[in-house]
């Protein structure tokens, strides 16, 4: 196409989108008067008297050191304003610049002058001070205070740019819109990228398919608040660097990002702040999508259709397709297709494949694991749901469709067939020479608590989120895994009922009489399903339940020194005529877990128009973490009164009795944290590679010394205290 070359830098939005009355430069201006504003602190900003025009001997200056403008007319500019800072440069449009002074701008060991040398400018606003140096081709943006722009071939912004969202302009086709098929590769439960997704919407947007009018009015949403008029500027934000890079098409930079080497940049938002700062890194190539703030991506990743969510990276070549990543994960070496995953996820091995699952967050996947990589059915359409502390082992291969509670730990090896594990923190194992399917269930409790507590520390260790719009339970015992630990208790019973066992045959019976029982549903097939230690599984859950029950309940006392043990009650409406029911059912919503008629309410406010846009639906998160601690004391409440097997409610000394034991199973805790570690320096194996024991502890060090374990007792010691102050207080 060949045009005028006067027009060069002009007719940035075409004439049918014009509002009646506005020019081009009106989303430009509006953009620009809201930043100023935000930047002064103070009103309405009158942009006519907020640049200058070129005095006659600047244009001199200007000329002299071999720039050329198209306009000079169109240059404008603030004071202080020094034009022997701006050399053999090129400038198209409207162009017009802050402050300009003799200073330099430096970045580490990377530091340069303000001013514009060596680029070629079409219509962009330029900040205070910023450095500008060997860029070919930049048009139609907004560049904030203070940043370094070096060596970018192309930067551009077109006028129908979404920067990622999920929306279309004014004008242009519903094929053009970007949709992120998560959770199923066939496109079923596709949902809209926009700049402030977290999981939890997501999963809003994904899960809830039947609700036709929650989807209808989501997609409503999202249109409304970032499509429809053509004509936004990209922004660069202030203090952010940018250097070295190829392509940088229709990209929003947040202030004080840092960019350098990447290969393209195209149609993404990428949030940052000078408390929060993100950093692209070399060989980097992101498309249609949202990163978030404090993100890193480095070393070759590739991002496609997705969302990045807050303080998370994409390291080593990894590959981010189709998928939502929630916040403080860590994704490198490996390939992660057409997912939703929730926050604190760790996938780090080169060899590693996750494609069409839900993975509800705390989960780590080890080398050559290939989760949903092969598909039982003629179409692609299969899917894997996990839980939360979802953990496939070495060289695990899952297939389509599969389904796991939570925390369960799947031994290495090829599963054959689909999966359904109700029982949570189980180890699932591939028997092939007895050609049988083994689960252990409560594995975790009775052998790695070392692993399970350490898990529930990274998670909440690794949340540096400086703006958390969203409460992520780290804890591995919470409501939600309660009732998974109610529900296989419940088929436990059942499992041994069928295999002949009575109340009265179990009772006193020892773990070794009742070895293994014939378990079904395990898997989809004809061979065997058997569950490992019934009986001591039974015990640990049950175990599991009372100290998650107490635990919470001292917790909720602890924060709220207003009550005594009759406020309590009164408030959990104990000793009622009809005493309040267990909420049996709840919802991982993004990793802040939630009762499922509080989502069923929001669902139904959505649907029926209630909310204008997803910040007021954000709003609702924050009111759910208000009530989670007294949701989740109710709840634990209840829980204590069905191992009890009675509704009536103990009184003080009974109750202080509980308090007393669960201190118990603290130590005990402490206690199989420290053995889990320690038995790993009896192994006589692990001796062989040092010449003595003395060589083994200073490479080593001793288990005592470890560093996890000095904080899980420091921890202990705390809650303790925290029980006997509450012990005495009742």
């Amino acid at each position: 196409m060949i045009l005028p070359l006067e027009r060069y830098g002009y007719d940035f939005i075409p004439a049918e989108y014009l509002p009646p009355g506005k020019n081009e430069y009106w989303r430009r201006d509006a953009q620009q008067a809201e930043l100023l504003s935000k930047k002064q602190g103070n009103g309405k900003i009158d942009l006519k008297s907020f640049w200058r025009n070129l005095r006659p001997e600047e244009i001199e200056t200007l000329i002299k050191n071999r720039n050329y403008c198209s306009n000079w007319e169109n240059f404008l500019v603030r004071d202080p304003f020094d034009p022997s800072l701006i050399r053999d440069s090129s400038f198209y449009g409207l162009v017009r610049v802050g402050v300009m002074r003799n200073v330099l701008q430096k970045h580490n060991d990377f530091c340069i002058p303000a001013g514009i040398r060596r680029s070629a400018i079409v219509s962009c606003d330029i900040g205070d001070d910023t450095a500008i140096q060997d860029c070919a081709y930049i048009s139609h943006y907004i560049i904030g205070d203070n940043c370094i722009l070096s060596k970018i071939d192309e930067m551009q912004t077109t006028n129908h740019a979404k920067f990622g969202n999920g929306a279309i302009k004014d004008g242009e086709n519903e094929e053009v819109r970007v949709w992120i098929d998560v959770m199923n590769e066939a496109g079923g439960r596709s949902v809209l990228p926009f700049d402030d997704m977290i999981a939890a919407d997501a999963y809003l947007w994904a899960a809830y398919r039947d609700d036709t009018a929650l989807t209808k009015k989501l997609a409503e949403i999202t249109q409304k608040q970032y499509g429809g008029v053509r004509g936004s500027y990209g922004v660069i934000g202030s203090g952010a660097v940018i250097k070295s890079c190829s392509i940088i098409k229709d990209t929003m930079v947040g202030e004080f990002a840092y960019i350098k080497g990447a290969n393209k940049l195209k149609n993404i938002t990428i949030q940052s702040s000078a408390e929060e700062p993100t950093q692209i890194g070399e060989g980097v190539e992101m498309v249609n999508g949202i990163v978030g703030y404090a993100c890193n991506a480095f070393y070759g990743s590739k991002a496609v259709r997705f969302v990045l969510g807050r303080n998370s990276n994409l390291k080593y070549g990894a590959r981010l397709i189709h998928s939502v990543l929630g916040d403080n994960s860590t994704v490198s070496c490996c390939e992660i297709l057409n997912n939703l995953i929730f926050p604190v996820h760790e996938q780090h091995h080169n060899n590693s494949f996750l494609i069409a699952s839900l993975v509800e967050g705390m989960s780590n996947m080890a080398a050559a694991a290939t989760i949903g990589s092969n598909h039982n059915s003629r179409a692609n359409d299969g899917e894997i749901r996990a839980k939360r502390g979802f953990w496939p082992g070495l060289a695990v291969s899952l297939k389509h469709s599969s389904a796991f509670a939570s925390f369960v730990i799947i031994a290495k090896g090829e599963y054959p067939s689909e999966l359904n594990i109700p029982l949570p923190f189980s180890l699932v194992n591939n028997n092939v020479h007895k050609n049988r399917l083994e689960v252990m269930p409560a594995y975790f409790w009775n052998h790695n608590l070392y692993a399970l507590e350490r898990n529930s520390w990274k998670a909440k260790n690794r949340d540096r989120r400086k703006i958390k719009i969203q409460r992520i339970e780290t804890d591995y015992l919470a409501p939600d895994t309660a009732e998974e630990i109610i529900t296989a208790l419940s088929l436990l019973d059942g499992w041994l009922g069928e295999a002949g066992f009575s109340p009265q045959d179990m009772t006193g019976a020892e773990d070794d009489e009742i070895r293994i029982i014939q378990c079904r549903h395990f898997e989809h097939s004809k061979r065997g399903q058997v569950v490992i230690k019934p009986l001591e599984a039974i015990a640990a859950y049950r175990q599991m339940l009372r100290y998650y029950a107490v635990k919470t309940i001292a917790a909720f006392l602890d924060s709220r020194h207003d009550l005594n043990y009759a406020k309590l009650c009164d408030m959990l409406g104990a000793g009622a005529s009809s005493p309040q029911e267990r909420i049996k059912e709840w919802i991982n919503a993004g990793g802040q877990i939630v009762p499922a008629f509080r989502v069923d309410e929001l669902r139904k406010e959505i649907g029926e128009g209630k909310y204008k846009n997803w910040e007021e639906i954000h709003k609702v998160y924050a009111l759910w973490e208000e009530t989670y601690a007294p949701d989740k004391c109710r709840h634990a409440w209840a829980v204590l009164a069905l191992l009890n097997g009675t509704e009536k409610t103990p009184d003080v000394s009974a109750f202080k009795k509980e308090l007393s034991s669960v201190l118990e199973t603290r130590r005990w805790i402490d206690e199989q944290i420290y053995e889990s570690r320690a038995k790993d320096y009896r192994n006589p194996f692990k001796k062989a590679t040092f010449r003595n024991q003395v060589e083994m502890e200073q490479v080593l060090g001793k288990p005592g010394d470890n560093s996890f374990i000095r904080l899980v007792r420091k921890e202990s010691e705390e809650f303790i205290k925290m029980v006997e102050k509450i012990i005495s207080r009742l």
